[in-house]
C-alpha cells in the first residue's frame, strides 16, 4: 500500500476541478502537495486556499514539467505520488477539426502526461518505497461521445500508456505503481479551455456546457468526490480508480459489440 501520511505529492491542473480536489483529499490525508497550472493567479489562490505550494507550468511543454519537478525537489527534497491530471476539453465534430485543433489538444492531453511520466517516474524508482504515478483519462474512453473525438484520441492514448507502464512496473518487480483515473461526469470547467489556447494556433474546437454529450440521467459528482475515490486508489495501490461505477452497463454493451465481432466468423483458413 502507498503511504499518503508524510509524503510530497504533486498535482498537475491542481488550480481547480479534479485537480484540486484530489490535492485537498491528499492534504487532508497528510501530504505535502505542490499544485501546478497554466494560470498563475489562479494557481497562488487556490494554493493559499488549500494549504498547497503553487507552481506554474504548461504540462504540454516538457521543460516545463522538469521545472516542475526540480522546483518540488529544490524545495522537499524528494516526491513520492504524481498525479498527472492537467488537460482540456472543448468540443467539435472530427469532419470539422483542424491540424492545430488536434495538435493542441494532443500537447496537452496525451503529452502532459507522457511529459510527467517521463519526467516523475525516474525520481519515483530511485525512492527506497518507490512511490505512486496517477494517470487521469475519461469515460470517454471506454464509452465515447459524438464532438469528442479528439478528446477521447488523447484519453485512449492515456489508457493504453498507463496500462503497459503498469505491466512493465509489474514485470521488474518495482516498488512504483500505477493507478489510472478515470472520471466520468464530474462539476468542473474543463469544456471551457480555449481560453488557454495558443493564439496562433486556432481551429474549430470550441467550449460547451459541460453536460454536452451526456445523459440527462448522468449522475454528477463534485471534484472533492473524485478527490476521496482516487486518494483510496492511491493508498490501495487500486490499477483502476472508477467514480461512475453505476456507468458499467454503457460500457458492457461497447464490450459486448467487440465480442460480438470476435465471435461473428470462424478463423479463415491457416488461422489458428
Amino acid at each position: 500500500m502507498t503511504r499518503v501520511a508524510g509524503s510530497v505529492a504533486v498535482v498537475t491542473g491542481g488550480a481547480s476541478g479534479i485537480g484540486r480536489g484530489i490535492a485537498e483529499q491528499l492534504i487532508a490525508r497528510g501530504a505535502r502537495v505542490a499544485i501546478a497550472d497554466i494560470e498563475a493567479g489562479a494557481v497562488e489562490a487556490a494554493a493559499a486556499e488549500i494549504g498547497a505550494h503553487p507552481l506554474v507550468a504548461d504540462v504540454s511543454r516538457l521543460e516545463d514539467v522538469q521545472g516542475v519537478a526540480d522546483q518540488v525537489l529544490e524545495r522537499f527534497g524528494r516526491v513520492d505520488i504524481v498525479v498527472n491530471n492537467a488537460g482540456v476539453g472543448p468540443f467539435a465534430r472530427i469532419a470539422d477539426l483542424t491540424m492545430d485543433d488536434w495538435r493542441w489538444m494532443i500537447d496537452v492531453n496525451l503529452f502532459g502526461v507522457i511529459h510527467g511520466v517521463h519526467v516523475f517516474l525516474p525520481l519515483l524508482e530511485a525512492n527506497p518505497d518507490g512511490g505512486h504515478l496517477v494517470n487521469t483519462s475519461s469515460m470517454s474512453a471506454l464509452t465515447p461521445f459524438e464532438t469528442l473525438g479528439s478528446y477521447a484520441v488523447t484519453k485512449f492514448g492515456v489508457h493504453a500508456l498507463t496500462e503497459v507502464l503498469q505491466a512493465e512496473l509489474a514485470s521488474a518487480g518495482s516498488q512504483v505503481h500505477a493507478t489510472l483515473l478515470v472520471p466520468g461526469s464530474v462539476r468542473t470547467g474543463i469544456a471551457q479551455s480555449t481560453r488557454h489556447r495558443p493564439a496562433d494556433a486556432p481551429g474549430s474546437l470550441r467550449d460547451a456546457q459541460i453536460g454536452l454529450g451526456f445523459s440527462s440521467s448522468s449522475r454528477w459528482l463534485d471534484p472533492a468526490d473524485v478527490g476521496r475515490i482516487t486518494v483510496r486508489a492511491i493508498e490501495n495501490d487500486d490499477p483502476y480508480a472508477i467514480t461512475h461505477p453505476d456507468r458499467w452497463p454503457a460500457v458492457a454493451a461497447r464490450f459486448a459489440g467487440i465480442q460480438a465481432a470476435f465471435e461473428k466468423y470462424p478463423p479463415i483458413d491457416g488461422e489458428a
